[in-house]
């Protein structure tokens, strides 16, 4: 999937999708463009459609990818928005993301593509896969000796303590989704009742 680059991203969301994005997004904290300064205020669509996009963009997924997670939260039962986001931080790239075996949505997404990921003891290699309660996810033992999974292997970086539903052993560059994540658990920044009502218009 293609988009512009991260550091206009940010800024045309109003939220840096990376550490490296963030200077840029303060030194620049309004959209790219001519007449981005000028821009104070927007109209309620524009209001969902930027929280539509934001989500989108910090899972790294395409609009149809979205659409679909959209109608099967639209399904269930509870809360659409929490059933969304919910549904969306089970994906294997959120979860290798979440466990601290990589430091983007981008580079975790790369991990589980090039096969460095195993669910169970398999490899997977779609991002998009759900991982499900109990489900063990580990890094593939001939991927460990690589650069990245040696650095998290050895080094415990302090802030960066998994979210409560995932059980991590880092040492062993392996992650256990204990149970279903629910939204207050979540880092996402999204108004996600703004993504219902862009999606339900």
């Amino acid at each position: 999937m293609r988009h512009k680059p991260v550091a206009k991203l940010s800024r045309s969301i109003g939220l840096p999708l990376t550490d490296k994005a963030t200077r840029y997004f303060e030194n620049r904290p309004y959209p790219p463009g001519p007449h981005g300064r000028g821009r104070k205020t927007m109209s309620p669509y524009k209001e969902r459609l930027r929280e539509k996009q934001r989500l989108r963009f910090q899972y790294h997924i395409s609009e149809k990818q979205l659409r679909r997670a959209f109608d099967e939260a639209d399904r269930g039962a509870g809360r659409t928005g929490h059933l969304l986001i919910e549904d969306l931080e089970t994906r294997l790239d959120a979860v290798v993301l979440r466990a601290g075996f990589a430091k983007t949505i981008y580079q975790a997404r790369q991990f589980v593509s090039h096969r460095h990921v195993q669910v169970n003891g398999s490899r997977v290699d779609r991002p998009g896969y759900r991982v499900q309660p109990g489900d063990v996810v580990t890094i593939a033992g001939r991927s460990r000796p690589m650069a990245p999974f040696r650095i998290v292997a050895e080094t415990q970086p302090a802030g960066t303590a998994p979210p409560a539903y995932l059980d991590v052993d880092r040492t062993a560059l392996v992650a256990v989704l204990s149970r279903r994540p629910t939204r207050p658990e979540i880092p996402v920044v999204c108004d996600e009742q703004l993504v219902v009502e862009y999606y339900a218009r």
